[in-house]
């Protein structure tokens, strides 16, 4: 039983089709001139137009292709900031690694970094995000929906408060997670930078997505050959992003079918859970996306029960997966005023795409015998 679709999903069979067809007919480099190499460039902008149309760009030179959503947080913090005026970032506490590190290592360069806070539930209020910035900010990031508890951010109204006070400032916005629980229009966000990652929604690893708004300045961090219009060098992975293009028609495509059957056995997996133990929903009552669920088990650790878990077929995650190494209290549960005790008997679980009926009771079941020690 996977239950750790936020760390990495099932790809898509589309995805595996359009790669094995792009792997047969576009094996050149996109770089080229000759006929092989129009081949890998024709099919590479045809799938950029294709993003760029679901994603609700206005053009399709927008969409960046990158290796992945911590190399598209990386250039949308560091590339805007580095390129645009002012030497103040701002992020909020319960932001992704990604973003979190990328904007402190600009420390080093003289930049300043402060962060807005989050309440109970994890999510970030405009007011908060506005009163942390200057006249002097450059780049304002906050994640569209959290990747550890699920919650979704106010992001239209935070660009909204930034635009009006700091009209200056870049807002960019971490939609890794977000856009597996829901339609992302970057227009209508009105953010001028948005992080995608390809292997979240059922796309293959390695490819990343940053929408870069037209006119917004980017001090590329990979310089080369100068592809992706000078914005990211380096040879095209053509099939990737071939194949990322097909997993995102394939998650508009079954949009509403996801919302209410992974919405539903999500929270039939968690009426079950609560009926036979002592738990805590996180962010219960806040609004967030159908296919998160962190639970607090009460008098289980975390760790033990992974491992126990792990053991019995069935997985799932505490903390972020990306986060390499032992675990320990995550950074947004902190944020959030968790303890370090409450927070070590925190476990996160995810569904995903291929979640079916019956799913979330059989998950629900498998974890109780678990806890119990029964199985």
């Amino acid at each position: 039983m996977y239950l750790d679709h936020a760390a990495t999903t099932t790809i898509r069979p589309e995805a595996v089709d359009a790669m094995a067809r792009a792997f047969s007919i576009a094996n050149g480099n996109a770089s080229g001139t000759h006929a092989v190499a129009r081949a890998a460039k024709n099919e590479l902008e045809q799938a950029r137009e294709i993003v760029a149309e679901l994603l609700g760009a206005d053009r399709a030179d927008e969409i960046v292709f990158t290796s992945g959503g911590t190399e598209s947080d990386n250039l949308a913090v560091v590339g805007a900031a580095l390129a645009h005026d002012g030497t103040h970032v701002v992020i909020s506490t319960i932001e992704h690694k990604a973003v979190t590190e990328a904007a402190h290592a600009l420390e080093r360069f003289g930049y300043r970094v402060d962060a807005a806070g989050c309440d109970a539930a994890g999510v970030v209020a405009p007011d908060a995000v506005v009163d942390a910035t200057t006249d002097d900010t450059a780049v304002v990031s906050v994640m569209a929906a959290n990747n550890e508890v699920g919650t979704r951010q106010p992001i239209v109204q935070i660009v909204e408060v930034v635009k009006e006070r700091r009209p200056r400032a870049l807002v960019h916005t971490d939609a890794v997670q977000a856009y597996v629980g829901g339609q992302i229009a970057v227009g209508e966000l009105g953010v001028d930078l948005a992080t995608f990652a390809a292997h979240k929604f059922g796309g293959p690893k390695g490819v990343g997505i940053l929408y870069v708004r037209s006119g917004t300045r980017l001090d590329p961090l990979l310089r080369g050959g100068g592809q992706e219009a000078g914005r990211r060098s380096g040879t095209s992975n053509v099939p990737g992003v071939v194949g990322t293009a097909a997993a995102m028609q394939a998650v508009e495509r079954t949009r509403e079918a996801f919302a209410r059957i992974v919405g539903e056995e999500r929270d039939i997996f968690e009426t079950v859970l609560s009926e036979e133990l002592d738990i805590t929903v996180t962010a219960a009552t806040a609004d967030r996306m159908p296919h998160f669920s962190h639970v607090r088990i009460h008098g289980v650790n975390a760790e033990t029960l992974l491992i126990r878990m792990d053991r019995a077929g069935v997985f799932a995650a505490a903390g972020s997966a990306c986060q390499s190494g032992a675990i320990e209290p995550s950074h947004v549960l902190t944020a959030m005023g968790m303890d370090a005790a409450a927070a070590s008997e925190c476990v996160r679980f995810t569904f995903g795409w291929d979640t079916g009926v019956g799913d979330g009771r059989k998950a629900a079941e498998q974890v109780v015998d678990i806890v119990r020690g029964t199985a």
